[in-house]
C-alpha cells in the first residue's frame, strides 16, 4: 500500500504545472476568459493567463494570451505573447533529445493522462499563429515584419505536413472499431475539409499582403492555392482575375469565362477589404473506448468533438454605399476536427499503453493482497479510484480561435463611412484614393470589434 501510494504521488508530482489540466478540464479554464471577450472591457484580462505562460503548457497559454491581447487591440502586447509561443515552438523543433522533464511527463502519463504531456499544438494552430502575428506587424505599422511572418505561415503548410506524416508512421497500423468509427465521425462533421494544414485563410492572408507591398506574383501564387481549397468564394475569384489580367497570365481569358470580369476601381475610389472571425472554435468533449485486457474489459476517454449543426451566418456590411455580404473563406472548427482526427490514432496508441499499465499495476496490487491475505483490499480499491479520477481526455486546444473567417472587397468613392456588420454598432473608417482600407472585425458572439489600417 506504501508503495502504491508513492508511485500515485510521484505522477503527481511529475506533472509539475500541467496540474491544472490533468483534472480540471482546459475548457472550463479558459471559459472565463473568453466570456469576458464577449462584453466591452478596458481591463487587460489576458494578464489572468501570465503565470500559466511558465507551466508546462506554456505554448497554449501564450498563444491564448497573445489572441486574447490582439482581439482587445493590444497588439504590441499580443506580440510579445505570440513570440512566447513561436519560442516554445522552436524548442520543440531544436529538441534532439529527450530531456529528464519530458522523460517523466511521458512516464507519468501512462499512469495519469495526456495532459500531463507538454502541449505542442496541431500543426495548423502553428500556422495560424504566425499569420496572426503578421497581422500584429501589420496593424503596429512594421510592413516587413509582417511579410517575414506571412512567408513563416506559408512554409508551414508543407513542414507540417510533413512532420505529421513522419510522426503517423508508427501508429497507423492501430485498429479499434470504435476509434474508425469516430474517425469516420469527425471526417463527415469536417465536410469537405481534408488536411488540418491547408488554410485558405492563411494563404488568403499572406497572398492578400504580398499584393498590397507590390509583390502581385507571389500574390497570385497564393490567392490560388486558398481557391484551390475555398473554390467558391467570389471575392477570391475576382482577386484571381484581376490579378491574372494585371500579370498578363495565360489562365486570364480562362478566368474571366468562369467568374466574370473584373471590375476596375474608378477615379477617385480606394479600396476596400474586410477580414470578418465570427465566433469561437468549439470545445473539445469526451467520448469512451472499451478494451479488453487480461480477459477484462476496461473503458478509456479520448477527445471528440460533438456535431454542430447551427451554421455561421455570412456577415453583412452597411454602411459602404450598398451592402456588402461576407462569403466564408475557411472553418477554423473544421480545421480544429481534421486535427483531431489525424491525431487520434497516435492517442489510441498511448492510450492502449496507458490502460495496460494501469492494469498491469492493479493486478500486482491484487496479487501481493492475497499473498498477504488482506480480507479487505484497500490497495485495489485505492487505484481503481485513482484510475477512474485521472482517466480524463485531452481536452487541450487553442480556444479563442475564430470558428469562422470570411472576406469581402470593395471599391468604394473616397470619404468618410459609418460601418455595420449586421444591424450592430456604427464604426467609421476612412478611404483614400488609390488606397487600401484593410478592416479586421473581430466578432466573438455577442461582441464586435473592428480595427481598420490604411496602407
Amino acid at each position: 500500500m506504501k508503495r502504491l501510494v508513492m508511485i500515485m504521488l510521484v505522477s503527481l508530482s511529475v506533472s509539475g504545472c500541467a496540474f491544472n489540466s490533468v483534472l480540471i478540464s482546459y475548457p472550463s479554464q479558459i471559459a472565463p476568459i473568453k466570456a469576458a471577450l464577449n462584453r466591452p472591457t478596458t481591463s487587460p484580462i489576458y494578464h489572468q493567463l501570465d503565470d500559466k505562460i511558465n507551466g508546462a503548457d506554456k505554448l497554449l497559454y501564450a498563444q491564448e494570451a497573445g489572441r486574447v491581447a490582439q482581439i482587445g487591440g493590444d497588439f504590441s502586447t499580443s506580440k510579445g505573447y505570440y513570440d512566447k509561443a513561436i519560442d516554445a515552438y522552436q524548442a520543440f523543433d531544436e529538441q534532439a533529445t529527450l530531456s529528464i522533464s519530458d522523460t517523466g511527463a511521458k512516464a507519468s502519463s501512462l499512469l495519469i493522462n495526456d495532459n500531463v504531456i507538454p502541449y505542442r499544438g496541431p500543426g495548423f494552430e502553428r500556422i495560424m499563429l504566425h499569420q496572426y502575428q503578421a497581422l500584429n506587424y501589420l496593424f503596429s505599422g512594421d510592413s516587413e515584419a509582417a511579410l517575414v511572418e506571412v512567408r513563416r505561415s506559408n512554409q508551414l503548410q508543407s513542414s507540417e505536413q510533413a512532420r505529421y506524416q513522419k510522426s503517423m508512421q508508427g501508429v497507423q497500423s492501430m485498429a479499434n472499431g470504435t476509434i474508425d468509427a469516430e474517425i469516420n465521425k469527425l471526417g463527415q462533421a469536417a465536410g469537405s475539409t481534408t488536411s488540418s494544414f491547408l488554410n485558405a485563410y492563411s494563404y488568403y492572408t499572406t497572398g492578400l499582403l504580398y499584393e498590397l507591398f507590390g509583390e502581385a506574383n507571389d500574390a497570385f501564387i497564393d490567392y490560388r492555392k486558398a481557391a484551390q481549397i475555398t473554390p467558391n468564394n467570389p471575392y477570391l475569384q475576382q482577386d484571381l482575375v484581376r490579378l491574372a489580367k494585371q500579370l498578363s497570365m495565360p489562365q486570364a481569358d480562362d478566368f474571366v469565362r468562369r467568374w466574370g470580369d473584373a471590375n476596375p476601381a474608378s477615379a477617385g475610389q480606394g479600396q476596400v477589404v474586410l477580414l470578418v472571425e465570427r465566433d469561437f472554435v468549439p470545445e473539445k468533449q469526451s467520448f469512451t473506448v472499451p478494451f479488453s485486457i487480461h480477459g477484462n474489459w476496461q473503458t478509456a476517454s479520448l477527445a471528440t468533438y460533438y456535431p454542430d449543426r447551427s451554421p455561421v451566418r455570412p456577415a453583412q456590411i452597411n454602411g459602404l454605399g450598398r451592402r456588402l455580404t461576407a462569403a466564408p473563406l475557411a472553418n477554423i472548427d473544421a480545421l480544429a476536427i481534421t486535427a483531431l482526427k489525424e491525431a487520434l490514432p497516435a492517442a489510441l496508441f498511448r492510450q492502449a499503453a496507458r490502460i495496460y499499465a494501469k492494469s498491469e499495476m492493479a493486478r500486482r496490487v491484487r496479487s501481493d493482497s492475497k499473498k498477504a491475505n488482506n480480507q479487505f483490499d484497500a490497495a485495489a480499491l485505492a487505484i481503481q479510484i485513482f484510475n477512474v479520477v485521472t482517466e480524463q481526455p485531452d481536452r487541450r486546444s487553442w480556444l479563442t480561435l475564430p470558428k469562422q473567417a470570411q472576406i469581402a472587397r470593395d471599391y468604394v468613392d473616397a470619404g468618410r463611412y459609418a460601418i455595420q456588420l449586421d444591424q450592430g454598432q456604427a464604426q467609421t473608417i476612412d478611404v483614400q484614393s488609390g488606397r487600401t482600407t484593410l478592416i479586421w472585425i473581430i466578432d466573438t458572439g455577442n461582441y464586435t470589434r473592428f480595427y481598420s489600417i490604411i496602407i
